[in-house]
């Protein structure tokens, strides 16, 4: 499910009491979601929240669009808190089944380094921007991500 559309410099969360979005934060002036970003329904990650996902795709959706990806793969990532703690906050990449521009994309490892670094670059960023450390730990591959998606 999309949160944040490609291209958005607003950050939402969907809130599961509220059955709607929720603005979270305002991104600073020129920062924008490189691709849409949001959560992977029926999931739970270390920090409590579902998994988040970024979906590889050529055009931007919506907030609350529900997309059928394929999941190429996981930057596994460790995020230091404000407070000092530190939680895995992994991000899976997934492809829409429906893309058109990378129809036979099935890992990570196939996707140009550019985009990786750009993806990879951003969430320091933001994390960065809210006062937290975030760290890639490692690039993992899409047999390895499937294995990893925790339901509650």
């Amino acid at each position: 499910m999309v949160e944040s559309p490609k291209g958005s410099g607003q950050k939402f969360d969907f809130d599961e009491s509220e059955g709607r979005f929720r603005l979270n934060k305002i991104l600073p002036a020129g920062m924008v979601f490189p691709f849409d970003f949001g959560m992977i329904p029926g999931t739970k990650g270390e920090d409590g929240d579902p998994l988040d996902i970024i979906i590889i795709a050529e055009e931007k959706t919506f907030p609350g669009c529900l997309i059928d990806c394929r999941i190429i793969g996981v930057l596994e990532a460790e995020q230091t808190e404000r407070d000092g703690r530190t939680v895995r906050n992994d991000r899976f990449v997934g492809i829409p089944e429906v893309s058109q521009l990378f129809p036979d994309i099935r890992e990570l490892a196939q996707l140009p380094e550019s985009i990786l670094n750009q993806i990879e670059h951003f969430f320091k960023n933001y994390n960065e921007q809210a006062g937290k450390i975030f760290r890639i730990i490692a690039r993992q591959n899409a047999a390895t991500a499937k294995k990893s998606l925790i339901l509650p």
